[in-house]
């Protein structure tokens, strides 16, 4: 079973969302699975009608789900935006920083990367050069 983790550290995955696919999703659809590349302009500007957006990410090499989601904030939505895939402990912080919200990994890389890794990663704020230069945003 999938795990979800948060700045708060690892719960399990809630089974009760159900993603649609982007490529044909249907217009009472409340979330939504995005793969990295995927066109935002197919939304006409209406991000804002899923409550939760996942964006996948097939290798902790491929980096388009940080723009993909830095976008998403950008063209103004607020709902909760969730990585999946192949993330390491390391990118977590970037992830954040991205605008998203929390990950889902696989049981597997929360063996293989426990708990502890991803709190270290936690404080992702505290080190953000622009909160050292006193800008305070992420």
């Amino acid at each position: 079973m999938n795990k979800i983790v948060s700045d708060l550290g690892f719960r399990p995955l809630d089974n009760i969302i159900i993603y649609e696919n982007w490529s044909n999703f249907s217009a009472s659809a409340t979330s939504i699975d995005l793969p990295p590349d995927a066109d935002l302009s197919l939304f006409k500007g209406n991000l804002n009608k899923f409550k939760i957006i996942r964006i996948d990410f097939p290798t902790f090499a491929d980096g388009r789900g940080f723009t993909l989601a830095k976008l998403i904030r950008i063209r103004g939505f607020t709902g909760h935006l969730r990585a999946k895939g192949h993330i390491i402990s390391d990118q977590y912080a970037m992830l954040r920083r991205s605008g998203f919200d929390d990950v889902e990994i696989s049981q597997n890389l929360a063996e293989r990367q426990p708990e502890a890794e991803w709190l270290f990663r936690s404080n992702w704020k505290k080190h953000y050069y622009q909160n050292r230069l006193g800008f305070n945003k992420c």
